[in-house]
């Protein structure tokens, strides 16, 4: 049986309860033990497919099609445990399975309520994601007080009864420092713990966002005035460097040992705790020889956590050569005028996924710029598919060119839904109604097939590749032949050579384009081949353009 220790936040939101968790979970990895983190989110969506980039930051795909919060691209980024279905559920997703449950009559006519049905829901779906494991981090979404996270508060409570010494509490807190008394302030603190004592759950384990550390009659007060035990009683600083410091933060705060202490997990935890590849990481953050800037050009910059796992990759692109990568971001409604020149600075140019007509212009005309200037060029999925307009526009000769899901009506709809152009005449078969938001995608992990003397193949350096998906349209097939006919190579095919995964341009320094999302399977430790290639030819051209400017 999995021990569980769950993870609650109070006083605001965005303290840091998923990096916190994903920083435990890695040193308690690295000493051993198997972990899985889990999130537990209190909205009604079933999931964020459907959610704004605006309202919710991106949304993660696991390697089995879930469609998930951010949270879990921490989890992957700092354990070696991939996440999947299981590691994330909604209120949404929770009272769905309930009322279809009720409406089969498997609860033989009772009356549905919350206690039990719903948190028995909660219970159930969190053993079955411990399973397997020897410790599960279970994240509670929101802050306590919010009605909306009682029924998970609720289930956690009865579950912390349920397995004594095999359940942890750790609750995140905020002790601000005000200036003009100069003096840090535990009674927020004090009211949160509070808060969550007359839910019925006391705290194992305080982690204390503050600027500075707590003194020790500081934590002697929030221990006395919380009943924490004062050696649990946590200062979680912001990472100076980066959030790969926070495994070491953590650990230097001796966290890693009271969990184990207190759920009995010293013969599981059979070594100590090794975090010299985090140190590793964070030196070549810090300790960087090179510099280049990425231009991202989308339509959601303004919001940062809507391309987090895609900021992230970059910046793990350039750790191998020790660069560092400074991203510039550029509305991509900006450029939709043809006036690309804000984009002269950067040393490669990168756009991302996404979905509608909005901005789509400006990303045609950025990739233009990267195409003839020579600078190196990633499209991410939707930056894939822009990219192949632009080639059958401007290359092809393809008038008027596009997507058929910003332009019906295109004559060349050279990206399109598959029944647009698969039937039985081989004839382009149109729409006739829309596809429903959430149900038709390709989503989660595929194999791919890379051409030999492609450069993803060198880059890769093997013949077949597994990355995730999240899109519904894909490259015309109808228009392979003249797409190769004028340069670009199509670099990578699913394992039937039914659907174009990859495309270069075979005359240009560095230009790919991706149907899948890498930025989903790229981690601090391990970095990912197309993005560490991106960087560094980043680098090679700047350096070469240096050397044309001083001859």
């Amino acid at each position: 049986m999995a021990s569980l220790i769950f993870v609650t936040g109070g006083v605001v939101s965005s303290l840091g309860k998923g990096l916190s968790a994903a920083a435990l979970a890695a040193i308690l990895e690295s000493r051993g033990l198997k972990v899985t983190l889990v999130k537990l989110d209190p909205y009604l969506n079933v999931d964020p497919g459907t959610m704004s980039p605006f309202q919710h930051g991106e949304v993660y795909v696991t390697d089995d099609g879930a469609e998930t919060d951010l949270d879990l691209g921490h989890y992957e980024r700092f354990v070696r445990q991939p996440t999947r279905q299981l590691n994330n559920a909604t209120t949404g997703r929770i009272y769905s399975d309930v009322i279809a449950k009720e409406r089969r009559g498997d609860y033989l006519g009772a009356t549905i309520q919350v206690i039990p049905h719903v948190t028995n829901e909660i219970k159930d779906w969190i053993e079955r994601a411990a399973e397997g494991f020897d410790v599960a981090m279970i994240e509670i979404g929101g802050t306590v007080g919010d009605i909306e996270s009682l029924p998970f508060l609720e289930a956690i409570r009865q579950l912390g009864v349920e397995y004594g010494d095999k359940a942890l509490f750790m609750h995140l807190t905020l002790v601000p420092y005000l200036k003009a008394a100069k003096e840090k302030k535990t009674k927020p603190t004090q009211h949160s713990v509070k808060e969550l004592r007359s839910i019925g759950i006391q705290p194992d384990v305080l982690l204390c966002r503050c600027e500075m550390d707590l003194t020790e009659d500081e934590r002697a007060k929030i221990a006395l005035f919380t009943n924490v035990p004062k050696k649990a009683v946590i200062t979680a600083l912001d990472a100076k460097n980066s959030i790969y410091d926070i495994p070491m933060m953590l650990h230097d705060e001796d966290l890693d040992q009271i969990v184990i202490d207190q759920l009995g997990l010293q013969e599981k935890a059979t070594r100590p705790a090794d975090l010299s590849d985090w140190r590793e990481v964070v030196d070549r953050l810090v300790n960087a020889r090179h510099e280049v800037t990425v231009a991202m050009v989308g339509k959601y910059v303004d919001h940062a956590d809507a391309y987090k796992s895609l900021s992230e990759a970059i910046t793990h692109g350039g750790l191998r050569e020790r660069i560092k990568v400074n991203i510039v971001t550029f509305e991509s409604e900006d450029f939709s005028e043809g006036d690309t020149s804000a984009l002269d600075a950067v040393d490669a140019i990168l756009v991302p996924g996404g979905f509608g007509e909005r901005g789509f212009e400006g990303k045609v005309n950025a990739i233009r710029y990267a195409r003839e200037k020579g600078i190196p060029y990633l499209g991410i999925c939707y930056g894939m598919q822009a990219a192949a307009v632009e080639f059958a526009r401007n290359v092809c000769g393809l008038e008027n060119a596009n997507t058929s899901e910003n332009d019906p009506d295109t004559p060349h709809p050279v990206i399109g839904l598959i029944t647009e152009w698969r039937d039985a005449s081989g004839a382009v078969e149109r729409r006739s109604e829309e596809s429903d938001m959430g149900g038709t995608m390709r989503l989660g992990g595929q194999e791919c097939r890379l051409q030999n003397g492609s450069l993803s193949r060198q880059l890769y350096g093997r013949e077949v590749i597994r990355e995730r998906h999240r899109h519904r349209y894909e490259f015309n097939n109808r228009y392979r032949e003249t797409f190769q006919q004028h340069g670009m190579v199509l670099a990578g095919l699913s394992m039937d050579e039914s659907l174009v995964e990859i495309v270069e341009i075979a005359d240009h320094p560095w230009f790919v384009g991706c149907q899948f999302h890498p930025e989903f399977t790229s981690t601090p430790r391990d970095g990912h081949p197309l993005f560490t290639g991106f960087i560094e030819a980043a680098l090679k051209v700047q350096q070469g353009n240096r050397e044309k400017g001083a001859a």
